[in-house]
């Protein structure tokens, strides 16, 4: 959904809880990122203005942790475990995410739209 002149941008804070899946010596996740202050952000797909170095989730996996959890493609990450996601590269990003003596990633996250939030939330009750 994009901005249009004179119309509210609704934008909904979730917080996220992900047990990671172990396998092996792994610990998955069930998703990817992309973005990052390093990173080109006119190669963000979820930045309107193609300024937004934010870190977003660009892909979940159909049944994994992170899906069942409720993550979103397109959430953009404001925190994990408490550390702020703002103004970080992709490798930090990634290597907090992935940190092996975590068992649980606790995400703070913003999406775009209101109404996606309410339809998510009416699906699971």
């Amino acid at each position: 959904m994009s901005f249009m002149p004179g119309q509210p941008v609704s934008t909904v804070v979730q917080r996220i809880e992900i047990h990671k899946l172990r396998d092996g010596d792994n610990l998955i996740l069930g998703f990817s990122i992309g973005g990052g202050i390093d990173q080109d952000p006119s190669q963000n797909l979820f930045s309107e203005d193609k300024t937004d170095k934010g870190i977003y989730v660009t892909r979940v996996s159909k049944g994994g942790p992170a899906e069942v959890a409720g993550l979103r493609m397109g959430d953009r990450i404001m925190q994990v475990n408490g550390w702020d996601m703002t103004m970080v590269t992709h490798d930090q990003a990634r290597k907090k995410l992935t940190k092996k003596n975590e068992d649980v990633v606790r995400l703070l996250v913003t999406r775009k739209t209101l109404e996606d939030a309410v339809r998510q939330s009416m699906m699971q009750h």
